[in-house]
């Protein structure tokens, strides 16, 4: 009779465990899109500077430096941009532009000659080399230039 009675507690004490806490990943925190301006500011020339004026935020929410080689950031159309050999330290951020630049540990260049992230819809997905998702991030025509993630 006893084991009956505590059945229904334990069951119950193992649902509010999963639903209250987090996980070890969750509460180590991971890279997020943090933000994203999808609409380069002024006129959409297609120079370098107006293509680099659209780009996506990243950032590293742990404790320690996390290695993204091999990491793939794209959009709807799978205009894929891949990450090489590099760490995002702890609380940093690394911002990824559309056009052409010098690669440094804070900004990131795609090299592109055309414009990416669509100004009326879209989603920028981030996905480990292995293809398992780490974050998204859409917007809307609702949304002004740029969007919080």
């Amino acid at each position: 009779m006893r084991i009956r009675a505590a059945l229904p507690a334990l069951a119950g004490a193992v649902a509010l465990t999963g639903t209250f806490l987090s996980t070890p990943a969750q509460a180590a925190g991971g890279v997020t899109i943090n933000r994203v301006w999808f609409d380069s500011p002024g006129s959409d020339t297609g120079s370098n500077a107006s293509l680099n004026g659209e780009w996506v935020l990243l950032k590293n929410t742990s404790s320690t430096a996390i290695s993204v080689k091999g990491w793939i950031l794209k959009d709807i159309a799978n205009h894929k941009y891949t990450f090489p050999n590099i760490k995002i330290g702890a609380g940093k951020t690394v911002k990824v532009h559309t056009g052409k630049g010098t690669d440094t540990s804070a900004n990131r260049y795609q090299n592109r000659r055309a414009y990416v992230w669509n100004n009326t819809s879209d989603t920028a997905t981030l996905t480990k080399a292995t293809g398992s998702k780490v974050d998204s991030c859409s917007w809307t025509t609702r949304d002004p230039s740029d969007k919080y993630c």
